[in-house]
């Protein structure tokens, strides 16, 4: 089994668009991240200038992300962390609606929880909050990892 920070390890986005600063949580049902949108984040210079918000594309992202550590989870129930990293994961659906913006400075968390998981694929529900409690967004989203 593999421990928070190795999963956190073999997520495989790197800054700048790695969209997780922690796992606050994570078993073979569910996953929870944790990013705060800094300020200075390379999307805000473009997105309303004058207003910066956080894009639809990078709430989804953070999402899939923090379904993504879910997928590497249960991938380690059966797979060494060497193993793990030779997959190459790919998103297979998504679906969601928003409720809110999420501004710069503010904070966030992706909770995936598993719907189905069978041959490596993944199906996850998924919900963005902030840390308050607030719904940002929600939805489902599907994944795989192969050879």
């Amino acid at each position: 089994m593999l421990t928070v920070a190795e999963v956190l390890d073999l997520v495989p986005q790197r800054p700048p668009f790695r969209f997780i600063d922690e796992i606050l949580e994570i078993d073979e049902e569910h996953a929870v991240g944790q990013y705060t949108y800094r300020h200075d984040e390379f999307f805000y210079a473009g997105h309303f200038p004058a207003r910066p918000i956080t894009p639809g594309v990078i709430l989804v992202e953070t999402m899939a992300q923090s379904a993504h550590a879910l997928l590497i989870y249960l991938l380690g129930l059966e797979k060494t962390a060497l193993e793990i990293r030779k997959l190459t994961g790919a998103g297979t659906h998504v679906a969601g609606d928003f409720e809110r913006e999420v501004l710069p400075g503010e904070t966030v968390r992706a909770r995936a929880e598993k719907v189905f998981w069978r041959g490596h694929k993944l199906k996850s529900k998924v919900e963005l909050s902030l840390t308050d409690g607030t719904l940002v967004a929600h939805g489902t989203i599907g994944g795989f990892a192969a050879v």
